[in-house]
């Protein structure tokens, strides 16, 4: 019992391996685990004392069931087969691509990292760029939701901040769920994604089994009550404006929905808008085809060339930090809706469907094209782009912008005024545009720089639409709600 036993070396090293690891299974990760549960249940139990949130099951429920539930969900098992019968693949390949796309698909939320981690980040990022402001609510029409109506925030995508902006405003109510593009599949963001509750999509996807997989998670999430945040456009604008709507999603929320059931859709219109779009340029840049594509290295100098020039605008005391400003309109309950328009989703034929998902589409960004915010920004870039070569000088301008305001009143639009002080607006607008050589002054009168006036329209278009022509409101027709 007392005899010594050699082992060699090479042996050794994979046993003591195997033991620590063994160790580490058993006693360390179950504590770890167990000390992360108690500190996400403690977050848990302040926010539901402090703030006006109610996380849904659904969100809570750990991914492995949620994936688990996707995968053997049966319209998915049913494209499987159908897959691998059109591929000539064995049910097993087709089977573990399932797997794959529900693993891809289904967010890994964490409520500490969401309201603990996200909240601080996304407050201290908003206040590093901007000045964040909630313009305008419909207090009233939101306490109206029932807690059996699904909130989807529909919203227009100026800029990949509209991410961080909109999470940041409504983390005091709710926990957002985005729909996030191939592009922020990167580590680490995309972990960081995935434990704030996104969910990745491939937007060019033709692949059927890949898209029944996507429209069922969205279709359970729906049903399970998380709330959804989608940008109807696809993409950001490039040049300013508002984009056609595309169906996507919003065709996968009402292929899954009935009017019948327990629970409601409530959509909710949100408006965005900036004094200063960090990757306007970059933006418009690509609406030129012979434009030079530019290389990682070149974009990465290009972005740390910016953060050292606005560093130096703030040494000298010139820096001025833009505002970014969201509107929440009124909620449109999509059981209504469809009652007062005498429609049957499940007696329509495939083409009357998706004609009808056309119309709330473009109905619903009519509702969002209203409650854009009107800024400095923009609203001083519209008066120079009515104006066009002509010359003004500083009251000439603040007169014009008046007059637009009048206009923007009588339309309905929303308009922050910064200090609720008019002057005051226009001569931060205009100083902006000053800054960035949008607009130059020679002995005392101010023109647009024609080398950057597509910057300037860029910021301009992002109000035209509320501006009225011949005495008529601008909304496209495609975008005018019904």
């Amino acid at each position: 019992m007392t005899s010594s036993v050699s082992l060699p070396l090479w042996l050794l090293i994979p046993i003591a391996i195997f033991a620590a690891w063994a160790a580490l299974d058993r006693l360390l990760v179950p504590s770890v685990r167990w000390f992360i549960r108690r500190r996400v249940n403690r977050a848990l139990d302040e926010l539901g004392a402090r703030l006006d949130v109610k996380i849904p099951d659904f969100t809570l429920t750990k991914r492995q069931v949620l994936v688990d539930r996707l995968v053997h969900d049966r319209a998915v098992q049913a494209a499987a087969a159908q897959y691998a019968a059109e591929n000539n693949m064995p049910g097993a390949v087709a089977s573990e691509t399932v797997a794959r796309y529900a693993r891809e698909v289904v967010p890994a939320f964490n409520a500490y990292a969401y309201f603990r981690v996200g909240y601080s980040l996304a407050r201290r990022l908003s206040r590093a760029f901007y000045r964040v402001r909630l313009g305008y609510a419909d207090d009233e029409g939101l306490r109206r939701l029932g807690t059996n109506s699904t909130p989807v925030f529909v919203i227009n995508h100026r800029s990949n901040f509209d991410y961080v902006l909109v999470a940041f405003l409504a983390m005091e109510k709710t926990a957002l769920s985005y729909a996030v593009g191939e592009w922020a599949r990167v580590w680490p963001l995309q972990s960081l994604i995935k434990l704030m509750g996104g969910f990745f999509v491939r937007r060019n996807s033709k692949n059927p089994l890949y898209r029944r997989v996507l429209e069922r998670y969205v279709q359970m999430a729906t049903e399970g009550g998380v709330p959804q945040a989608v940008f109807p456009e696809g993409g950001l604008s490039r040049d300013g404006k508002l984009r056609e709507p595309k169906l996507g999603l919003l065709d996968y929320i009402l292929r899954g929905f009935d009017p019948a059931g327990e629970r409601d859709v409530a959509f909710i219109p949100v408006g965005i808008n900036y004094d200063r779009v960090v990757e306007d340029r970059t933006l418009l840049r690509t609406l030129d085809p012979e434009a030079e594509k530019k290389s990682k290295t070149f974009v990465l100098g290009t972005t740390a060339k910016f953060l050292m020039h606005q560093l130096g605008l703030a040494l000298r005391g010139r820096w001025i930090s833009g505002y970014a400003c969201v509107n929440f309109g009124s909620p449109i309950s999509l059981r209504a809706y469809l009652a007062e328009r005498g429609v049957d989703l499940k007696a329509m034929t495939q083409e009357q469907r998706i004609e009808r998902v056309k119309a709330l589409a473009s109905d619903l960004m009519g509702n969002v094209a209203r409650v854009v915010p009107v800024l400095p920004v923009p609203l001083v870039a519209a008066v120079f782009r009515r104006r066009g070569t002509l010359l003004l000088d500083a009251e000439g301008v603040k007169a014009a912008a008046l007059d637009i305001m009048s206009d923007l009143d009588r339309a309905g639009a929303i308009t922050y005024l910064p200090r609720s002080d008019r002057d005051y607006a226009v001569s931060l607008g205009l100083e902006m545009l000053k800054i960035r050589h949008l607009v130059e002054e020679e002995d005392g009168l101010l023109r647009i720089n024609e080398a950057n006036r597509h910057v300037l329209d860029y910021y301009a278009n992002s109000i035209e639409h509320l501006l009225p022509a011949t005495g008529e409101e601008r909304i496209p027709d495609s975008m005018k709600a019904a």
